[in-house]
């Protein structure tokens, strides 16, 4: 049977101020913690899951029993974070509205550490503090922690996941030995039960479910994807979800910046977090998200601990944690105060082992789901748009005055016509983008669409190519959009990409323009997939040194790197890029009119391109790709020079 906040035994103070802010129910954490605190002096473990209620689990006791009459800091709050920091602060604050007197400060990095030292000189009883900025005001003498009586631990997981294991030694080795400490936190890993064990006598522990385990309210979802669709099912599962309001967590600042411009490219309303950011630019952007100004927030593990952001309707992993414990706080920034929420993860087939890890871990199953197609996300959208208008709220007065020259400029049209034009000029975007949209479900063997055409192109990573800027250099090249270029798949010396069939002429086209990219004539042809057919030969791209086929130009022995031969010739002995025998045969060159050998043996004329041979190309140092008779470098591969 659920207990009201009454018969919890909190005193009618603290009742009146939480009954103003709209409490009802105790939460299952809130009530297994507040009625022990209220009765023991006790040291306390408590495991439950972020968005549980855990402020009020501990602030409401805390400010219920304790006496605040003397000038002294009684109580300190470590938690890992700024803004954690800063909403238990708030929070206390609202809670002790009628506590006449109680002074509640909050001190963190990245804020005036002068206005902190003032305000803990004026009276603090209860310090809430972020442990890196605490040790520096211990360090200045400012902070007092021998009459504490309580030490709270909020998320000590994170903030040990976080580095601070150190600070929080030191910091509780300055409290009395008789203080008692309540440690509050998601997961139970050996880090905390350490702590645990070392400044803890006999603890109550109280669990809401098992250890690590999901919270009820959240629902488990995953995509298999391949690598190189991961953000064309990021956008499917964004757009399929219309009133998304969510994280999107990237294992790394780089990875979180690229997928937030991808988005704020193609249109969308997001922004990043990650650790580079200033403590301004993170408290701009998290106001903005608050504001929801920002719809998704493209966040790093690091940046994004210690959020309490409500109505989070998604998180959708990108990738992935490294540590699966991370999972459970990522998943717990949705459904918070009771709310249900949905984590969404995207999956390659080589991390689908860590789906049933995760599954173990959270006691929780996970449902997997198929990528929206490109119609069920046309479909989606288009009854989301007619509800919304079904719903909208019309304000007569602010559109009275124009309503005649609307209904004069629209009388014509019949009630279907304008329903269908008004329809239209929302939903075109969509429809023009996902109509012949790729099947993204089709796994590791998926080749090209129906309707999609497969093209190569010689330029890749080390012409300093990443695959955004490949497709905005084929768009700007053909006259195609970007949102009608797919898969684009950068390789180190060249790429792939496809395009509906009807844009297949366009791009062709770029050949007669004679482009140059790095002085290198830009060369785009039809890929049939995995192998593709050259001047009579097989030919096959291979990657990095290794044996796989991308599809494309080599010799029988042909790989970039091969200790043979290999790469873009097209004879046995004279493949393109292979270091240590007869050179480079480039595009199907023959030997000796090649191009493209790191290193050909002296009395061949096979190999130019990288290696200057008679024939073939010049080297990239000499920016130009015209013939060279100057005979093959025989310097090591580590010292070539690219590009000047």
């Amino acid at each position: 049977m659920t207990q009201t906040f009454e018969e919890l035994g909190l005193s009618d103070k603290i009742i009146k101020a939480i009954t103003e802010l709209g409490f009802t129910e105790p939460t299952p954490i809130q009530q297994q913690t507040i009625p022990l605190l209220l009765k023991h002096k006790t040291d306390l473990v408590a495991l439950a899951q972020t968005g549980t209620g855990k402020t009020a689990a501990f602030g409401l006791p805390l400010l219920s029993e304790m006496d605040f009459s003397e000038h002294k800091t009684k109580a300190l709050i470590l938690a890992p974070t700024r803004e954690l920091c800063v909403q238990i602060s708030t929070d206390l604050k609202k809670y002790a509205k009628y506590i006449n007197g109680l002074r509640v400060t909050e001190v963190y990095g990245g804020a005036s550490i002068e206005g902190q030292i003032r305000a803990i000189k004026q009276g603090a009883h209860i310090i809430a503090a972020t442990p890196g900025r605490l040790i520096d005001l211990l360090k200045r003498k400012v902070v007092n922690l021998k009459d504490v009586e309580v030490v709270i631990l909020d998320e000590a997981d994170e903030m040990l996941n976080m580095g601070f294991k150190e600070s929080i030694d030191t910091i509780l080795e300055k409290t009395p030995e008789t203080k008692n400490v309540w440690l509050f936190s998601a997961t139970m890993p050996k880090e905390v039960a350490r702590i645990a064990s070392a400044y803890m006598s006999t603890p109550k522990e109280i669990s809401v479910g098992k250890k690590n385990e999901g919270a009820a309210n959240i629902e488990h979802l995953y995509y298999s994807v391949q690598s190189r669709d991961r953000y064309p099912a990021l956008k499917r599962v964004v757009d399929f979800n219309p009133d998304i309001y969510g994280i999107i967590f990237c294992r790394t600042k780089i990875e979180t910046q690229e997928v937030a411009d991808a988005f704020i490219k193609d249109g969308y309303s997001a922004d990043t977090l990650h650790g580079d950011l200033s403590q301004a630019q993170r408290d701009f952007v998290m106001k903005r998200f608050r504001n929801k100004n920002i719809q998704l927030l493209i966040a790093t593990d690091v940046a994004a601990r210690g959020l309490d952001v409500k109505d989070i309707t998604h998180v959708i992993n990108y990738n992935l944690p490294e540590d699966t414990e991370s999972y459970t706080h990522r998943s717990g920034r949705t459904a918070r105060a009771g709310k249900m929420g949905v984590s969404i993860s995207l999956v390659t087939p080589k991390d689908s082992y860590k789906i049933r890890e995760i599954e173990k871990m959270i006691n929780k199953s996970f449902t997997r789901m198929n990528v929206p197609t490109g119609v069920e996300v046309c479909e989606k959208q288009l009854f989301h748009l007619v509800n919304k208008i079904h719903h909208i709220e019309v304000n007569e007065a602010e559109i009275e005055s124009y309503l005649p020259k609307i209904m004069e400029e629209l009388k014509e049209l019949s009630k279907e016509d304008l329903i269908k034009r008004f329809i239209s000029e929302e939903f075109n975007r969509f429809l023009a983008y996902y109509q012949q949209a790729p099947d993204l479900n089709k796994g590791s063997d998926r080749g090209t669409s129906s309707g999609m055409s497969r093209f190569f192109i010689n330029l890749g990573e080390l012409d300093g190519l990443r695959w955004q800027f490949l497709k905005d250099y084929l768009a700007d090249s053909s006259g195609v959009t970007t949102q009608h270029i797919f898969n684009v798949d950068v390789k180190k010396s060249f790429s792939f990409f496809e395009t509906e069939v009807k844009n297949a002429a366009a791009f062709l086209a770029i050949n007669e323009k004679e482009l140059l990219f790095n002085d290198r004539k830009v060369q785009i042809e039809v890929s049939a997939g995995k192998e593709r057919s050259g001047g009579g030969e097989r030919k096959s791209y291979s990657d990095g040194g290794e044996r796989k086929s991308y599809g494309g130009g080599g010799g029988s022995r042909g790989g970039y790197g091969d200790k043979k031969s290999g790469g873009y010739g097209a004879e046995k002995k004279s493949g393109g890029y292979g270091p240590k025998r007869e050179g480079g045969s480039g595009f199907g060159g023959k030997r000796e009119n090649g191009g493209g050998g790191y290193k050909g043996k002296k009395d061949d004329a096979s190999s130019s391109g990288y290696a200057r041979r008679t024939g073939g190309s010049s080297d990239f140092k000499k920016k130009s790709f015209g013939s060279s008779d100057k005979p093959a470098s025989t310097r090591p591969r580590s010292k070539r020079k690219f590009n000047d």
